[in-house]
């Protein structure tokens, strides 16, 4: 019986102080992993990095140290390490097949914080879709579309497609077009068109707005008429002015032709 608890008392004593060991190992690896991850995020807002990238790699960080310091723990207690680490690669390689999409949209993700094609507010076409840039995250991209739809776009498809920024530059000329007959009074609708882009304020002054013939189509003689406005006013002045043509148009006994096909037949 003395034995017994005289072996008790040497596990106690050795694996008691190895486990104790572990703990502290635990604790204040887990303490010095957060001091380091708060001084590199430190060091990321000093050099303005944006702060999903910043959130990201603090948390990456953070989760890598504390598999280092799980690892040292166990290794303590006597467990071998080795085989740890072994199935943790294996784990980490099952899971990285498992999700290589998502892992794509991720780097894509970073890639588009660091390289910056957009920021939050800018008006853009992305992947074919056309909305304000609402929130950038590490694994998609949503756009608010101008009738208040909310558009999520994989971060692999963002750099995939062809990225328009309406916003990268202060003006954008809008172009818009307009048929009218060949009979009617070319210098006439010109005119008409440019008066009502100089009657909105929201047209800038300079650059000045033009009006060219664009095209002879087959039904119309197609006018484009062309003002600078400031990216937030594409979808209101666009609409004023294409329902201002129609009115003026009207008024002034300018035609709108409708595509027409005349047929003879032959007997």
């Amino acid at each position: 019986m003395q034995d017994m608890f005289a072996a008790i008392e040497i596990l106690a004593v050795n694996y008691g102080l190895k486990l104790l060991g572990a703990i502290a190992i635990f604790v204040i690896g887990r303490w010095l992993a957060g001091v380091v991850v708060k001084g590199l995020k430190k060091l990321l807002d000093k050099a303005q990095i944006d702060q999903t990238l910043v959130s990201f790699f603090g948390n990456l960080l953070y989760y890598l140290l504390l598999a280092v310091v799980m690892i040292a723990a166990l290794g303590n207690l006597g467990v071998p390490t080795t085989s740890v680490v072994a199935m943790l690669g294996a784990a980490t390689l099952a899971i990285g097949l498992a999700l290589q999409d998502s892992l794509g949209n991720l780097a894509a993700g970073v890639m588009i914080i660091l390289l910056r094609p957009y920021r939050l507010n800018d008006y853009v076409v992305v992947n074919h879709e056309t909305g304000f840039v609402s929130d950038i995250q590490i694994f998609h991209t949503t756009l608010t579309t101008l009738d208040n739809k909310t558009i999520f776009i994989p971060n692999n498809d963002v750099l995939s497609s062809n990225i328009i920024n309406y916003s990268k530059t202060e003006l954008i000329r809008l172009e818009l077009t307009y048929g009218i007959g060949y009979e009617d009074d070319l210098l006439q609708a010109k005119q008409i068109l440019l008066d009502i882009v100089q009657a909105d304020e929201r047209v800038v002054v300079e650059p000045k707005p033009t009006a060219i013939v664009s095209e002879l189509a087959d039904s119309s003689v197609n006018l484009t008429v062309r003002p600078y406005v400031h990216v937030n006013d594409i979808p209101s002045v666009t609409a004023a002015v294409t329902e201002q043509a129609k009115l003026r148009f009207d008024a002034e006994g300018i035609s709108i032709p409708f595509p027409q096909r005349d047929v003879h037949l032959f007997r």
